[in-house]
């Protein structure tokens, strides 16, 4: 009976963090859905590879159809429950039963997190994954074994779902070495090996799930694409049109004055992109296009790509694409799902009784205000041993904040949704620093209230 008490004690307030992520879905009475969900839901119905849209993901979505997707609802929310506490735990902060669903509650008042757990979207794994790779490469003396591998397990997952993810993580383990060099202490060179391991085993594992769909090998495809949307909204496909037209090999010459000037309206909207064949009828031109103005227009590009990353930093909005209007994912879900119909048109999000106006007015300022404070917590623990861990853990989020902005912004475009699902990581490294000021000072204050008393006769 004791142990089952240990057990229990045990469960309760990861449980208890799990109920509380998924309130956005609970209250919906159905999944949240988002203009993309469709396109991973149908990958393994349709059996093909698609711009940006991870087989990994849709095969999750796809075991979980049945049970109206709510057990990868739970798994998300799940995963960020225990990827939360392992943060806690390994930087050392006391995990009494109420302080995992005190901070997760918390963050879901202040933060993107809780829509993040509760929409069926690969955003959630963004910020989850930098939370994964720094406890594993930083800190590996206080993980378990079993823990390492599961930390390596769900780091490949997470990667495999989003081609930005991956390139963020990516990106993290090439700076690792030098910070390693530089800062042994803060990231041991034995821990290296096992960051690339996971960074491996997710491209393995977007590799074979690509195969199981659609029975080739190959990487998800769609970069040249979307990039080139990025170039023609900067103005700089018009000016290559301009420089090259005519030319016999760019159907879009004869285009060139009927392109919109935005990325979104050019291949999500109704335009010259669906007459022309979309992805596959565009690619290779697109692919010319970029790789031709990266070429012949430097100067022009570091501009645009400074100017995108530093928009995409600060646009940090939720909800974005969390709307009523979303007749893919819809159509998806009745053709290949329609058993979830009913549930799916009976939740609140489809009578139009969802709205993020309120909820960005405290969203948008926390994030930017946490993003402002990551720098004086890393100065701080330069100054403080006591805070040296967070100060490492500050870098970790600010190096994935900018390889996110920089990835996204210039290749995607800046988008609300790009910034919202990574950008809590930073709040929650503001309010672990914080609740180590306090606890320090309380404990300055007790030592301070005792010393009086242990000195009278």
């Amino acid at each position: 009976m004791p142990q089952l008490n240990r057990i229990v004690a045990r469960l309760v307030p990861g449980i208890a963090a799990t109920l509380i992520l998924l309130l956005p879905a609970i209250w919906n009475r159905f999944a949240l859905l988002e203009w993309d969900t469709g396109g991973y839901l149908a990958r393994w119905f349709e059996g093909t590879l698609v711009p940006s849209r991870s087989t990994t993901y849709g095969l999750f979505l796809a075991a979980a159809a049945p049970l109206q997707f709510w057990p990868a609802l739970v798994l998300q929310a799940a995963a960020a429950a225990w990827i939360m506490a392992l943060t806690l735990r390994i930087h050392q902060f006391p995990m009494q039963r109420l302080a995992l669903p005190a901070i997760v509650a918390f963050l879901s008042a202040i933060t993107a997190l809780p829509w993040l757990a509760s929409v069926l979207l690969t955003d959630i794994f963004a910020g989850l994954a930098v939370l994964a790779l720094h406890a594993l490469v930083c800190l590996p003396d206080r993980i378990a074994r079993r823990e390492r591998w599961g930390l390596v397990l769900f780091i490949a997952f997470a990667a495999s779902t989003h081609s930005a993810t991956y390139a963020v993580l990516v990106g993290l383990m090439l700076v690792a070495p030098v910070l390693s060099r530089l800062r042994p202490a803060l990231v041991p060179r034995t821990t290296l090996p096992h960051g690339v391991a996971a960074v491996a085993l997710g491209a393995g594992l977007l590799l074979a799930g690509n195969y199981v769909v659609a029975k080739e090998i190959a990487w998800t495809p769609g970069g040249y694409g979307i990039a080139f949307g990025r170039m023609l909204q900067d103005g700089i496909v018009t000016r290559y049109l301009n420089d090259h037209c005519p030319d016999p090999r760019l159907r879009l010459c004869a285009y060139r004055n009927e392109l919109p000037l935005d990325a979104d309206e050019f291949l999500w909207g109704n335009s010259v992109f669906d007459k022309l064949g979309r992805f596959a009828g565009l690619g290779d031109e697109m692919r010319t296009i970029v790789l031709g103005s990266l070429r012949d227009y430097p100067g022009m590009q570091l501009k645009a790509a400074l100017i995108a990353t530093a928009r995409q930093l600060v646009t940090v909005g939720t909800g974005e694409g969390i709307t009523t209007d979303m007749w893919h994912t819809y159509g998806i879900i009745e053709r290949y799902t329609p058993g979830n119909v009913p549930a799916m048109r009976a939740a609140r999000q489809q009578h139009h009784q969802l709205s993020f106006k309120l909820i960005d007015k405290i969203h948008v300022p926390v994030a930017w205000a946490a993003m402002a404070l990551l720098p004086f917590v890393i100065l701080l623990g330069w100054r403080d041993a006591a805070f040296a861990d967070l100060a490492s853990f500050a870098v970790t989020i600010a190096l994935a904040l900018l390889g996110n902005a920089a990835v996204c912004g210039i290749i995607s475009n800046p988008h609300d949704r790009y910034g919202s699902r990574i950008v809590w990581i930073a709040v929650f490294a503001v309010a672990m620093t914080t609740w180590r000021i306090a606890a320090l000072a309380r404990h300055r204050f007790a030592l301070r209230s005792a010393a009086p008393t242990a000195a009278a006769p």
